[in-house]
């Protein structure tokens, strides 16, 4: 059976550029390689067409004598295979190891790392987490506290490098540096980590005794941190390169502070709001009069009472909740009335309540209102 001209095997005009070859055998590679498809039979024989034509026309030389004589050009043992340099020889065989390599990268280039080869001879590392506590006058004040934190140091004994003495890795033999290593498996080329240097492409032949060829040691650190004024649950704080050491001189993670306020006492807080329920007697609701009520910078506020108020009223003391976290504003503080009913009544102060419901006439008028309700729907029923 004649062959093919090379030229239409690959689907490309007489005369193309090197860039266009390659694109279009890559192409063809990936559409046709056996393991892609797996039920079309015919697909290895163009496997290794497409191959072949590729290994003639990427060659300067080759592809001026093919584009002169054609398939002659290669008779007498090029186009066999026999011959190591000739056409045939990646084909004629059914090796596609290293002709699939070439096409690997565009493959598997995004799953598997491409080109790149995974070598990472100084790691970085890892970022740390602190959560810290801190009381709402804390928030509102801000302040700077020393916070101890466990993580990975860089080893004072080797500067870092992992070896002993502070001297240099060596390149790994194993994967020359690269950090993988290919193992042919019939028509895959598999990449897998270097299982001598784990990757890095470097070894450490005699490691450090301190920190056994890691380049870091574990160590408690003690760290100033500033706390911003307004901060609030669920504030991050992060500190540029106060996390873990890196590996064999890598530069170091970062350090996350995450804020949590605890719960107070007297004042609950909503954003830059503060909030604060303060009880009354009967008689200040009923007569009116003055109070002092607390505040979170750690003074007093007189507040007036209206005569006839009620529970769940709410008054508003400007500029005195929380600071904004961030653009300098100050949030109210809001004063939630709770009328207090008395306890424990002596006989005196039961008569005069009894004295005086009898003299009240229209001093209620919300339980008013509600039992004219209650009545008018009682004779609607009845009706």
């Amino acid at each position: 059976m004649s062959k093919r001209d090379y030229y239409e095997v690959l689907g490309l005009q007489r005369g193309a550029s090197a860039e266009e070859i390659k694109k279009a055998y890559r192409a063809k590679a990936k559409e046709l390689h056996p393991d892609r498809n797996a039920d079309k039979p015919d697909a290895e024989a163009q496997f290794k067409e497409a191959n072949e034509a590729h290994e003639v026309l990427k060659d300067a030389e080759k592809k001026a004598a093919y584009d002169r004589f054609g398939h002659a050009a290669f008779e007498g043992g090029m186009g066999g295979g026999q011959r190591p340099g000739g056409p045939g020889g990646m084909g004629g065989n059914g090796d596609f190891a290293s002709a699939f390599s070439d096409v690997f990268d565009d493959l598997f280039g995004d799953f598997m790392g491409g080109r790149q080869g995974g070598r990472q001879r100084a790691a970085r590392g890892a970022d740390l987490r602190y959560n810290l506590r801190v009381t709402l006058e804390d928030a509102y004040n801000g302040l700077q506290k020393t916070i101890k934190v466990p993580t990975s140091v860089q080893c004072d004994e080797c500067n870092g490098s992992g070896a002993e003495g502070g001297a240099e890795p060596t390149t790994c033999p194993t994967c020359s540096g690269l950090g993988k290593v290919r193992a042919t498996q019939g028509f895959f080329t598999v990449e897998r980590t270097c299982p001598t240097c784990s990757g890095l492409g470097q070894i450490i032949k005699n490691p450090c005794n301190v920190c056994s060829g890691a380049g870091r040691v574990q160590k408690e650190r003690a760290l100033s941190v500033n706390i911003p004024a307004g901060v609030e649950t669920g504030t991050r704080i992060r500190l540029a390169g106060e996390g873990e050491a890196g590996m064999r001189g890598g530069p170091p993670g970062d350090l996350y502070i995450f804020i949590e306020v605890e719960p107070h006492g007297i004042f609950e807080r909503d954003g830059a709001e503060l909030h604060c329920r303060v009880p009354v007697s009967m008689t200040v609701a009923a007569l009116g009069g003055d109070i002092e009520v607390p505040t979170i910078d750690g003074g007093r506020s007189r507040v007036k009472i209206p005569s006839g108020s009620q529970s769940g009223r709410q008054m508003r003391l400007r500029s005195k909740g929380m600071p904004a976290l961030r653009g300098g504003a100050t949030g109210d503080m809001f004063i939630e009335l709770a009328v207090e009913t008395p306890v424990n009544l002596t006989s005196k102060q039961k008569e005069l309540l009894r004295e005086f419901e009898s003299l009240a006439e229209d001093n209620n008028p919300e339980s008013s209102s509600f039992f004219r309700s209650v009545k008018s729907f009682w004779d609607s029923m009845k009706g």
